[in-house]
């Protein structure tokens, strides 16, 4: 049973891809998946993301932490000045262009551990990385939003942090506390939480590209072309900083992932909750998909490809057998 939840799980992409397909055939399956559903639901994800969680996650980044800077440093820089410039460049309608910007501040979120696992990264290195930037996204995420937004749309400042707080830190600390004091009952919520994160995440951007359906018509290449290129510049300059400031393979890989997908179900709901404009979340929503898609086209070159670099092998002891 343990093995069937995995693979579903590993699958991550392909549900994400098959929902937004049904949803856009069959809007009506989806759209009733709204309001409350949408923050409960990234309110549970959170929540099995914090069960999985153990102190080493966070005393890696002590033991070993530049990789791990490089990981969050690249979150909160390479992704927001890409998502304010792609906004601009590509002159995008006001209310898509925060909705980019939102979800480019947002953290990593849990599908880039599965991610990093079928491209061979560094998986423990994904999970501490994704657990720093979901601690900091209290803060950062609202502050880097309205700095880098302006007043393009009317938002709810001090909600933005509250709702930051309310769905990441509150459920996240559940979990971890859930973890220490009640080892048994957290033991098998871990073995459905990844399955059932992967499944609300699924019904979330369904539920919102179902309802926007019009919008993402309406706006069609350029929306499509600027989230695509956030993200790609995501993977691609995460990538670089990390061979620049490791020279490890795998680490580059892993930062790339991490860097290059976005927790986009918290920006679906930041979007949802404090902003005047439903359009604000189709950024978001998007973004889900097309981070999907990428990441498992890398995972499937990079499976094909060693990960130990001539670097990497030139360091290794001379006289292994």
């Amino acid at each position: 049973m343990t093995k069937f939840l995995e693979r579903a799980t590993y699958l991550f992409p392909l549900w994400v891809i098959l929902g937004v397909s049904l949803s856009w055939i069959r809007p009506t399956w989806f759209v009733w998946f709204t309001g409350p559903w949408i923050t409960y639901s990234l309110g549970l994800t959170m929540l099995g993301m914090g069960i999985t969680l153990v102190p080493e996650d966070f005393k890696r980044v002590f033991e070993t932490p530049r990789p791990v800077i490089l990981g969050v440093v690249g979150q909160y820089t390479i992704m927001p000045l890409s998502g304010w410039g792609i906004a601009n460049l590509l002159d995008l309608p006001s209310p898509l262009a925060t909705g980019l910007i939102l979800v480019s501040c947002c953290p990593g979120g849990v599908a880039s551990n599965v991610i990093s696992f079928l491209a061979k990264g560094d998986l423990a290195l994904s999970v501490s990385m994704t657990a720093l930037s979901t601690l900091l996204s209290v803060i950062l995420t609202p502050t880097l939003t309205l700095l880098l937004a302006g007043n393009r749309i009317e938002a709810n400042s001090l909600g933005l942090f509250l709702n930051t707080f309310e769905v990441v830190i509150f459920p996240v600390t559940l979990g971890i506390l859930l973890n220490r004091f009640t080892p048994r009952f957290a033991a098998k919520i871990k073995v459905i939480s990844p399955l059932v994160a992967v499944l609300l995440i699924t019904l979330i951007v369904a539920s919102i590209l179902g309802a926007g359906r019009n919008a993402v018509l309406q706006s069609g290449f350029p929306l499509l072309s600027a989230v695509f290129l956030l993200h790609a510049s995501g993977y691609f300059f995460g990538y670089w900083l990390a061979k620049w400031g490791t020279g490890s393979e795998i680490v580059s890989r892993t930062v790339s992932i991490e860097v290059g997908m976005q927790n986009s179900g918290l920006g679906v709901v930041l979007a949802k909750n404090n902003f005047s404009d439903p359009l604000v979340a189709i950024p978001a929503a998007l973004s889900s998909l097309i981070h999907s898609v990428i990441g498992s086209v890398l995972a499937a070159i990079w499976r094909k490809i060693p990960r130990v670099s001539e670097k990497e092998i030139s360091e290794l002891p001379s006289d292994l057998p």
